[in-house]
């Protein structure tokens, strides 16, 4: 049997067969800084896991699969969707006639630069409206947090029994982990610190007795008012970045692109070609083709795109700084019963 042992400074787990202990990352639900570094590291580590740990599990019948790597798994029919589609262009181009085999080209290319631009968009567009909304109140919604997940042994012998899984902390807006956001008072920290901060930009006044109880509500307006903000405004910009990938001038960045690093100078005019018809392909969208719906489609989606984000953030944070006036003397009148011996 195996037994997960803590240790003063790591977290490791010993085999009856093994010697060799296995030094974890996590020895229990660790918050994490949300700062490039961290981001780009989970994307890394699912994107990974997706394509192998996860598939393995599931077809092998693992029964330590669980609800997170099905979710996780999403990323593979995207991508490998994405790609048989492209291929359909340009993988079948050589039966085509010259004049067909350009345009198929053409498409393909351009189904290609969609999919890079709609995955860009989508994921930068959420800190459009995460990020005003932290500076402005204190919350992040996107704060990502690092789970321990004791699985079942597969076999007497195994001794990788621990997983670690990557959430945000208001993920669920019932639940959220506010375990998490307590300070450690043994290191010297405050344990309502964060309380006591998202109370003061909240403007409910400092040395609250019970801030995070004071607080703790208007956190979870603002987690449910800024994510609705998030998810509608993110494919909105990924809309446009769609469209923004269909634009004419990129034809002349095909015509010269190339990813051989190696080959300085075609890949240096590779780059060059592609920050012009990047601004080229910009204009083109905003100005539009045509008349009359058409012709401002550009400008319609752009627009929608972006009134999404400032009402999101507008909605947000008024709402944190100006809470209900209900009080409980509103619904409650004292002069009845409520309690029936």
């Amino acid at each position: 049997m195996i037994l997960p042992v803590n240790s003063s400074n790591n977290y490791i787990n010993f085999s009856a067969d093994k010697k060799e202990p296995k030094v974890l990352e996590y020895s229990h639900d660790t918050l994490l800084k949300n700062n490039f570094a961290n981001r780009a590291k989970i994307n890394v580590d699912n994107l990974i896991n997706a394509f192998t740990v996860y598939p393995a599990k599931g077809m092998t019948g693992s029964k330590n699969a669980n609800f997170y790597e099905f979710l996780t798994m999403g990323a593979v029919p995207y991508l490998v969707g994405s790609g048989m589609l492209m291929a359909i262009f340009n993988g079948a181009s050589k039966h085509y006639s010259p004049f067909q085999r350009v345009m198929a080209r053409s498409t393909g290319n351009k189904l290609a630069l969609g999919v890079l631009f709609y995955g860009i968009m989508k994921n930068i567009s959420k800190s459009f409206i995460s990020k005003p909304v932290k500076m402005l109140t204190g919350v992040d919604i996107e704060q990502p947090y690092a789970k321990v997940i004791y699985e079942l042994p597969d076999d007497i012998n195994d001794t990788d029994i621990t997983s670690i899984e990557h959430h945000k902390v208001f993920e669920s807006v019932e639940f959220p982990r506010w375990d998490l956001l307590y300070g450690d008072e043994s290191k010297g920290e405050k344990r309502n610190g964060y309380y006591d901060k998202i109370a003061k930009k909240l403007g409910m006044g400092d040395n609250l007795k019970d801030s995070d109880q004071e607080v703790k509500p208007r956190i979870k307006e603002i987690v449910v008012k800024s994510t609705l903000a998030k998810n509608i405004s993110s494919y909105l910009w990924a809309a446009t970045g769609v469209a923004l990938a269909a634009q004419e001038p990129w034809d002349n960045f095909f015509n010269v692109m190339t990813f051989k690093f190696w080959k300085g100078r075609e890949f240096s005019k590779s780059i060059q070609s592609f920050g012009k018809n990047l601004v080229k392909a910009s204009k083109a969208l905003w100005e539009g083709q045509g008349n009359g719906i058409k012709k401002q489609s550009g400008k319609i989606l752009i627009g929608l795109a972006a009134a999404s984000t400032i009402l999101g953030i507008i909605n947000s944070v008024y709402s944190s700084k100006n809470p209900s006036n209900t009080k409980a003397s509103d619904v409650i009148d004292k002069n009845k019963n409520y309690i029936k011996n």
